[in-house]
């Protein structure tokens, strides 16, 4: 069964800090997140989904669907 976790259960998930996972909230480019009224959750599946589009062969490999610079 997927929880949805707090911020700091969804860092800690990840391995990142929880202010790095709220800076990617706020910049974009981090996981899917959802809120309730004014609490925010990370669902299990999305952060296993995102975790796994990170995925890269070299440092300069800038991954699926974006080209290099």
């Amino acid at each position: 069964m997927c929880e949805l976790l707090k911020t700091e259960q969804g860092a800690r998930w990840l391995g990142l800090s929880p202010r790095t996972l709220e800076k990617m909230r706020c910049e974009g480019g981090g996981p899917p997140f959802r809120k309730h009224g004014r609490l925010v959750f990370y669902h299990e599946d999305d952060l296993r989904a995102w975790s796994e589009a990170q995925t890269r062969r070299s440092t300069s490999d800038p991954g699926e669907g974006q080209e290099v610079a």
